[in-house]
């Protein structure tokens, strides 16, 4: 009796207490949390998944449409003229088409090992796995342009989306993913595989790996052996960065990731893959060569594509796989027109070594119409040198009107009759004299004066009177760079490329408005979508200003520095550049002196600009002499001749801040408002003195007369070899 009642005493309580500790763990505040954690988790991955679908369906629906013609056909973009003709093609112009059939399979599994291993084995024409991939690599640079593309995606992207980056959205990739699951569910993947072996970009104008086994072996793809298929394979990834010409040791190592993909997904033994990567990466390659027709289109537009191609790329394009519409403005008769200048006996240069560059550009839109990176340029040569855009020569005198002139008026209100004095000069802080190009010092003259003859102490004098940080501002709205670390010399020449001076000078042909220079007018995708790219303009000087340089400036042409490039009756005006060899080039080249070692002209009128260099490219090559010193004036002379046979002649307007004064037998220029009211003007008998270097009886020196409140001015003519003095008076 008392065992059993132990025992239900014993038995109760303890089924009491699990049923306690049972119901306790279910209260707990702690796994109540946790399950609530759970629950919104839940429902949140659920709403999240809902809206991705959701928002994939919404960017989904307006996809492009993509077609068999446009997955089969050549990656490259077409050029067009402004009004709407075909001009050419980037790409080549026989493209070696492979079918499935003729692509060894050895071709294909290096394509397949490196670019997109799972392949095959993708249902939907996407990699979940590299996607994810991708995802977690954008989301740590904070950025969703990182690949994830397998093979499917990259031939949607090739053939109906563009390679600007600014495009690469989530709105876009979207697009991709749903039109790589479309291309899957109606192509086999042997399909997929031939047309995207036949789209992409292999370089030098080559498209698909048949073309570029012919282009860098010679044989067609059957013949090369694994190094070369290889190669090939990897130069898809980047063929300019795994050029075999050009990156030898970029090109092996990207050819041998191929070959170790193909070992690890094991396509090829270990006995294959070590005798792959021993060939040398030079076995079997070609030299370097044109893989176009060499029709002379190409060769005479060659400086000119490769500034589209560059623009296009810092557009976020690549016009060698994007399938791309280019409106281009080139001239195309403008532009043979100086390719046969340049290259003719009719403009006198030096010889053969002596090279131009030269660009012409429509003051009006910007737009450049024509330019030339060289002369006499082997037939093979694509995307060369280009001389017209290179920035390291000094631009000699032809800086002065925008650098030193310009501002003066902008800024400081001087007037064309500003007095200048030319008279010994030593930068500040050195003991460095600055000369003239004649050795001389002609005493004060006019600032038009000094502009037409090119005098360069008061051009330095004007650039230190308005100061460099102002100046260079100045000149930097109109393209051109003055680096922070140059001195007052930067006025007498800057470096500057023939592009550039062609721009700036724009400003002043077109009232001092300006336009960037371009070469593209618009960009039209595979996807429909149009890009313009004509530049609005930007005022960067008063039209007053421009007038009055300009007004100098027509000087220079008719009785300045500039004569040479006088075409008759033309209202135009331009400016002359002359650079000297250093004292340490002359030590080692002697005979070079007293000529110039770069020789500038650039001139204008409303409807053209036209910059021009002449120059050798090294030291070695020579130097300019005899007729060659006006090898640029009479290209330009020439030139703009031919440019304006049909287009009017047209001078400039005044605007209504410009004031004309008839000093002597000069009309000066003044900013309204600032013209002095003329009170007596008198010609004083003409005194005329031969200049010779470092007599100081050259140096006049203007009086500040007190009688009668009347301050006297000077104005300084030379005709000849005589100067010739006109004094004026204005009330204080």
């Amino acid at each position: 009796m008392l065992e059993n009642i132990n025992e239900i005493d014993y038995a109760e309580p303890e089924e009491e207490y699990h049923e306690t500790r049972s119901s306790n763990r279910k209260k707990h505040p702690f796994w109540h949390g946790v399950g609530q954690v759970i629950k919104w988790l839940m429902i949140l991955f659920m709403i999240g998944i809902v809206s991705g679908i959701g928002v994939f369906a919404y960017y989904a629906k307006d996809s492009p449409t993509i077609t068999t013609n446009k997955m089969q056909s050549g990656g490259s973009s077409a050029l067009y003229t402004n009004d709407g003709k075909l001009l050419l093609s980037l790409g080549s112009d026989k493209r070696a088409y492979l079918r499935n059939d003729k692509i060894p399979q050895q071709l294909k599994d290096a394509v397949v090992s490196v670019e997109d291993k799972r392949f095959y084995s993708e249902p939907l024409g996407i990699d979940p796995l590299r996607i994810a991939a991708s995802f977690i690599s954008n989301i740590r640079g904070h950025d969703i342009s990182a690949g994830g593309s397998g093979i499917t995606q990259q031939l949607v992207k090739l053939s109906v989306f563009s390679t600007d980056a600014s495009q690469r959205t989530l709105r876009r990739k979207a697009q991709e993913a749903w039109l790589a699951m479309q291309v899957t569910r109606h192509y086999s993947k042997d399909q997929i595989l031939e047309f995207y072996i036949n789209k992409v970009y292999m370089g030098y104008n080559n498209y698909g790996i048949g073309t570029a086994s012919t282009y860098y072996f010679g044989k067609p793809i059957s013949k090369i052996d694994l190094a070369q298929t290889a190669l090939l394979a990897g130069l898809l990834n980047a063929p300019t960065s795994y050029d075999p010409y050009l990156y030898p040791k970029a090109a092996t190592y990207r050819r041998n990731i191929v070959l170790q993909a193909m070992l690890n997904n094991k396509k090829i033994t270990q006995e294959q893959y070590q005798q792959a990567i021993n060939e040398p990466i030079q076995d079997g390659l070609r030299p370097r060569h044109n893989s176009d027709s060499a029709n002379q289109t190409r060769k005479i537009d060659d400086p000119y594509i490769k500034e589209v191609v560059n623009e296009a790329r810092a557009k976020g394009f690549d016009p060698y796989t994007s399938n791309l519409k280019i409106t281009i403005n080139i001239d195309q008769k403008a532009q043979n027109k100086l390719y046969e200048l340049a290259n003719s006996k009719e403009i006198p240069f030096t010889e053969n070594k002596m090279q131009v560059g030269s660009t012409i550009v429509d003051p009006n839109t910007g737009h450049v119409v024509a330019i030339i990176g060289g002369r006499h340029l082997p037939d093979n040569v694509q995307l060369g040198l280009n001389r017209a855009v290179q920035t390291g020569r000094s631009t000699g005198s032809s800086i002065k009107p925008l650098l030193d002139y310009a501002p003066a008026i902008q800024y400081l209100n001087w007037s064309t009759a500003q007095t200048l004095d030319d008279t010994p000069y030593v930068y500040q802080g050195t003991s460095i004299q600055l000369y003239d190009w004649d050795n001389r010092y002609l005493g004060p003259m006019t600032m038009r004066y000094a502009l037409e003859q090119s005098r360069n102490v008061p051009a330095v004098r004007t650039l230190e009177a308005v100061g460099l940080q102002k100046a260079s501002s100045s000149v930097k709205k109109m393209g051109i760079n003055i680096e922070k670390n140059q001195g007052l010399s930067v006025g007498i020449g800057a470096n500057a490329s023939s592009l550039q001076l062609a721009g700036a000078y724009s400003a002043l042909s077109n009232n001092g408005i300006y336009h960037k220079p371009t070469f593209i007018s618009k960009i039209e995708t595979p996807d429909g979508v149009v890009r313009n790219y004509d530049d609005p303009g930007t005022r960067v000087m008063r039209a007053g200003t421009a007038y009055m340089v300009t007004d100098m400036l027509k000087g220079v042409i008719t009785r300045g520095s500039g004569t040479q490039a006088q075409i008759r009756n033309l209202y135009q005006a331009g400016k002359t550049g002359t650079v000297k060899y250093s004292d340490d080039e002359l030590k080692n080249y002697p005979s070079y002196r007293n000529t110039p070692k770069d020789s500038w002209f650039v001139g204008y009128t409303r409807s053209y600009v036209m910059s021009v260099w002449t120059g050798y490219d090294n030291l070695s090559e020579g130097n300019i002499k005899g007729n060659g010193q006006n090898a640029a004036q009479l290209l330009y002379k020439n030139m703009m001749s031919y440019l304006m046979e049909d287009r009017s002649n047209l001078n400039w307007d005044k605007p209504d801040d410009v004031v004309k004064r008839q000093i002597g037998r000069t009309t000066e220029l003044y900013v309204k408002g600032h013209a002095p009211k003329v009170q007596k003007a008198e010609r004083k008998d003409s005194v005329s003195r031969r200049a010779t270097r470092g007599n100081s009886n050259n140096v006049i020196n203007q009086p500040n007369s007190n009688q009668n409140q009347l301050q006297r001015h000077v104005i300084v003519r030379r005709i000849g070899d005589r100067l010739y003095y006109y004094y004026y008076y204005t009330r204080r």
